[in-house]
């Protein structure tokens, strides 16, 4: 035991001279979705934060596949030292363990959370032809029709899919899901009335509710978007348990030092208060939702267990 005394200060002595350095090089922020997406435009803006408050450059790593776990698994195995770091979201750290049996990482456990970044609303939207004008009406309709209603998603196992079998699990009915290989055309068909509804976010949504082709129904969350201030939430419009929303958030592989942890959420949340981010974010159909890294991580410990929960009810497979 003596023995091994001056080894063990030697390293913990070299690990906080390095936190306190930290960061002296460029830092890797993957990114496990292609580039352009609404993902991949909120960690833009993080690295950037991040490199304005670091003061060293922070390079955007884009690495899709298999829903964002291919990237998300490189993250993992990368070396605790602050220098590689995941922007990961719903689908990689909360629903990916339901889905994916052969996962190689268990999020609640391969990474140091850091802090939430944002979330999303998700808006309940008809083809402008259904005749439903509220969520009332939709539910009605649903129920005297059952399964014959349905509603398209980026994929199945995705956010918007299993947003919607949730709602189906709430509001009591039965409504038939039309997987699409993406957003756009899962959007595309409900514009053209080849499905009567989807479960989506506020940037793909408000061109077409805009345009008249599609009609919001009710919108996640405690107060109305302001974009869209005649759209009530789920509460106002007879919904109150219904509540679900997209997110997305920094982490870093597990052992990270709580130095480099602390400096990171620092900078970020500083950042994530300024008018400039919130605006960004804003036009993106999100709102800052800065954290600190315990209570992200009792937050991705909760979103599992509830996405888990909604993953098992509906029976959701991958395509």
């Amino acid at each position: 035991m003596h023995r091994a005394l001056p080894a063990l200060l030697l390293a913990l002595t070299a690990s906080i001279a390095a936190a306190q350095s930290y960061p002296s090089k460029p830092i890797h922020l993957i990114v496990p979705f292609p580039p352009g997406g609404p993902t991949d435009i909120v960690g833009r803006l993080v690295g950037q934060k991040l490199s304005e408050g670091l003061g060293q450059p922070v390079v955007v790593d884009n690495r899709p596949g298999a829903g964002g776990t291919v990237g998300s698994a490189a993250a993992a195995k990368a070396p605790a030292d602050g220098y590689t770091l995941l922007y990961g979201s719903t689908s990689t750290l909360a629903i990916a363990p339901a889905l994916y049996h052969n996962l190689s990482y268990d999020p609640r456990r391969a990474f140091e959370p850091i802090t939430l970044v944002s979330r999303g609303a998700i808006i309940a939207a008809v083809n402008a032809e259904v005749p439903a004008h509220t969520l009332a009406q939709f539910i009605a309709l649903a129920k005297k029709e059952p399964g014959k209603l349905s509603y398209s998603s980026a994929g199945s196992g995705t956010p918007p899919h299993l947003a919607a079998e949730l709602f189906k699990t709430v509001a009591g009915v039965d409504l038939l899901h039309v997987p699409y290989k993406g957003g756009a055309p899962a959007i595309s068909d409900l514009v053209g009335g080849q499905v009567q509804a989807i479960f989506e976010g506020h940037v793909v949504l408000l061109p077409h509710i805009k345009s008249g082709k599609v009609r919001a129904l009710a919108i996640t969350g405690q107060k109305r978007d302001p974009a869209l201030p005649e759209v009530p939430t789920f509460a106002e419009a007879g919904l109150p348990s219904y509540d679900v929303y997209f997110w997305s958030g920094l982490v870093a592989p597990a052992g990270t030092p709580n130095d480099i942890l602390t400096r990171l959420n620092g900078v970020l949340v500083q950042a994530l208060t300024a008018p400039e981010a919130r605006e960004t974010l804003t036009r993106q159909g999100l709102e800052p939702a800065p954290t600190t890294p315990q209570q992200f991580a009792a937050f991705i410990g909760s979103e599992v267990e509830r996405w888990g929960r909604v993953a098992k009810d509906s029976g959701a497979k991958l395509d």
